[in-house]
């Protein structure tokens, strides 16, 4: 009877440390699956492109990547047949943008409205994250420069320094789902010279713009650049509005385009729009970015 006791004893034992076993490997696979929610990652594709249609985007080339970006306006849609509904008359822009890391981002182009060159730099602050620790939105800030070159021969006193206007944005953008993503973009413009004492240097506007995914490789974009009245006083200016057709196909994004500015830089298109949607003052034409990694540390495609 003694040993039976011992006998049992010895199998209670053994049983409480198998459960215990069983309890601390459960509880740390509990613990290992928490862990990995505790992880955030990264949200991306908030847009395909550098540009929303004329706005830029939070996105960038990574690391290494350059992107050629080419932009083309004709003329306006109510010129008529004679011009071939604006067909004979076409304005551009050649850009080059350059991911110095994941979040800096170089950029250079030349248009020919005014004969502009522009440059930029822009880096991204912060980045969408879902998971346990969630940033909600992605933020950039963006610096522009441009300096228009069209000769004046009635204005000698247009230095180079004149001619110069800066931009400072704040590119604050989230994506809600796969398919749909929104950016409100604060805006300061600076102009070293404007065209009467009533025109202020300093201007401030804002700036909206939207992505929706329709197919797997389609999306509808749009964006509305809002200019306060009494800033530029000496002409008519409208406020930006522009619509996009955006088609994916591998390594460069095609672009659709319909706006009431021919111009595409920020200095121009937000303070001297004069189109009007209401009569036909509408410009067709297309964005076209390519991807080519010159770097070894460059990921094909890819925007960060």
């Amino acid at each position: 009877m003694h040993h039976k006791k011992i006998t049992w004893l010895l199998v209670t034992i053994l049983f409480t440390f198998q459960l215990g076993a069983q309890d601390s490997s459960l509880l740390k696979m509990i613990n290992d699956s928490m862990s990995i929610h505790e992880k955030s990652m990264l949200v991306t594709g908030t847009f395909k492109a550098n540009h929303v249609i004329n706005m830029q985007t939070v996105e960038g080339p990574a690391a290494g990547a350059l992107n050629l970006m080419i932009q083309h306006r004709f003329g306006k849609l109510n010129d008529g047949i004679y011009d071939f509904f604006g067909l004979d008359n076409a304005g551009w822009r050649l850009g080059f943008d350059y991911g110095i890391s994941n979040r800096l981002v170089v950029g250079v182009g030349r248009s020919s409205f005014q004969k502009t060159y522009d440059g930029y730099l822009k880096y991204k602050m912060l980045r969408q994250t879902e998971g346990i620790k969630q940033v909600p939105v992605t933020v950039s800030i963006l610096g522009t420069i441009s300096n228009y070159t069209l000769r004046q021969p009635d204005k000698p006193y247009l230095t180079a320094a004149y001619r110069t206007a800066y931009t400072a944005q704040l590119l604050i953008a989230r994506k809600f789902g796969s398919r749909f993503s929104a950016q409100l973009t604060p805006t300061y413009l600076h102009y070293n010279l404007v065209p009467t004492a009533a025109d202020k240097n300093d201007i401030f506007a804002v700036a909206a713009g939207a992505r929706m995914k329709i197919t797997k490789r389609m999306s509808i974009n749009a964006e509305y650049n809002y200019l306060p009245a009494g800033q530029v006083v000496s002409a008519k200016v409208n406020d930006c509005f522009s619509l996009g057709w955006d088609i994916e196909t591998g390594g460069h994004v095609f672009q659709l385009v319909f706006s009431n500015s021919q111009s595409m830089i920020e200095t121009q298109y937000i303070t001297q729009t004069n189109g009007q949607w209401t009569k036909g003052d509408i410009y067709f034409g297309f964005n076209v970015s390519r991807n080519f990694n010159v770097s070894k540390k460059a990921k094909a495609g890819m925007l960060h």
